[in-house]
């Protein structure tokens, strides 16, 4: 029989957590750690959840560490270096050893994980937002080249006209459908 049990973090906790992110991003800056290190210590994170009987609440919310690191280091996504930053810094408690309640101590070490990846996650949620509709996009793009038989490698230049010929194509579907729905229009040509 599943138990609920139900906690609210106060103004107060979250400054609490607020405050050793800020810690640990200092921490982090000063052993000058990289946009990879930073990335993978997010990901040893989910790995080290990978298999391991975790309360729901905790492995629900680590799980989503991994699309942070994705989107610090997919070199396609290319965020501007104040978006990266921003980024960067949210996810330096992942990265510091020396956080609240070590990860080894069996069933509750990665709670303050949990916590604080919940706050980072609402905290960057546009961004976290912007890249899954970005992977969307590529995902969709290179199937459709494939389909066409043409290479997925492509220059800048051919994926703007991809690009541009995908929106108009949709900006014509969108027309079409308004006008075969009956939806009032006005036509000036």
């Amino acid at each position: 029989m599943p138990l609920t049990i139900n906690f609210e973090l106060s103004d107060r906790d979250i400054e609490h957590f607020v405050a050793m992110g800020r810690d640990a991003q200092k921490a982090v800056t000063e052993k000058r750690k990289s946009t990879d290190e930073i990335a993978a210590a997010a990901r040893g994170i989910v790995e080290a959840c990978e298999g391991v009987e975790l309360p729901e609440f905790i492995s629900t919310r680590l799980e989503k560490l991994g699309i942070l690191a994705d989107i610090v280091t997919d070199s396609e996504w290319q965020l501007p270096a104040e978006d990266l930053e921003r980024v960067l810094s949210a996810m330096c408690y992942f990265a510091d050893p020396d956080d609240l309640i070590p990860d080894r101590v069996p069933g509750i070490g990665f709670l303050d994980d949990a916590i604080m990846a919940e706050l980072v996650v609402k905290d960057l949620e546009h961004e976290i937002s912007a890249y899954k509709d970005f992977c969307t996009y590529r995902r969709a793009e290179e199937e459709r080249r494939r389909a066409r038989g043409d290479t997925t490698d492509v220059s800048r230049e051919e994926w703007l006209a991809d690009t541009r010929a995908a929106l108009q194509s949709r900006m014509r579907e969108r027309r079409r459908s308004r006008a075969s729905s009956g939806s009032w229009r006005v036509r000036l040509w």
